[in-house]
């Protein structure tokens, strides 16, 4: 399994170019799943249907499966924040990819999905100036990086690139288990 993070402030395109990434990486025969940081209020249930009800009753977790998916939903009594190794460690370990969208604080690898600031708009730091687990950047404008880097450098759109660039790198993302924990 291998694994790879996407880390930007919001509103710089990380969901959709994970989403665009998905459909590239399937073509080239690989499976891929994706770990996602959500705000603390997220919800995928709603009021009304069984998995919702059995929640309200007060069951610590609600698994719901078909013939075609399976869902998990696990309440806290307490505020609990995972990180981001014990939600890959809940994964099918059979994917090729996991892809991981925020965590931008984590040990993984990560490209930086850099969106230079709108006009007027006040410029927000980058993470690979600092950020040793950054291996790459996708950017709308590599003319306005806050400092030139030797690392590799996407345009934002160019998910085919990114693609082949991660399976070129393979071995590099290798997940390590056990070095996590």
């Amino acid at each position: 399994m291998k694994v790879i993070g996407f880390a930007g402030y919001s509103g710089a395109g990380k969901t959709t170019l994970v989403e665009r990434l998905i459909p590239v990486l399937r073509l080239l025969g690989q499976r891929v799943s994706v770990v996602k940081h959500a705000h603390h209020k997220f919800d995928i249930d709603h009021p009304g249907k069984d998995t919702f009800r059995h929640r309200e009753a007060g069951a610590f977790e609600v698994v719901v499966a078909s013939d075609k998916r399976l869902a998990l939903m696990r309440e806290f009594e307490r505020p609990t924040e995972l990180g981001v190794h014990a939600l890959i460690a809940e994964l099918d370990h059979g994917v090729d990819w996991v892809l991981v969208e925020g965590f931008k604080h984590s040990d993984l690898f990560k490209i930086e999905v850099f969106r230079a600031p709108a006009e007027g708009e006040a410029p927000r730091p980058a993470r690979y100036l600092e950020d040793a687990f950054v291996v790459g950047i996708a950017t709308d404008d590599p003319a306005r990086l806050p400092r030139p880097t030797e690392l590799p450098i996407f345009d934002l759109d160019d998910v085919d690139g990114i693609g082949d660039w991660l399976l070129r790198h393979a071995e590099r993302f290798d997940y390590k288990v056990d070095h996590h924990g």
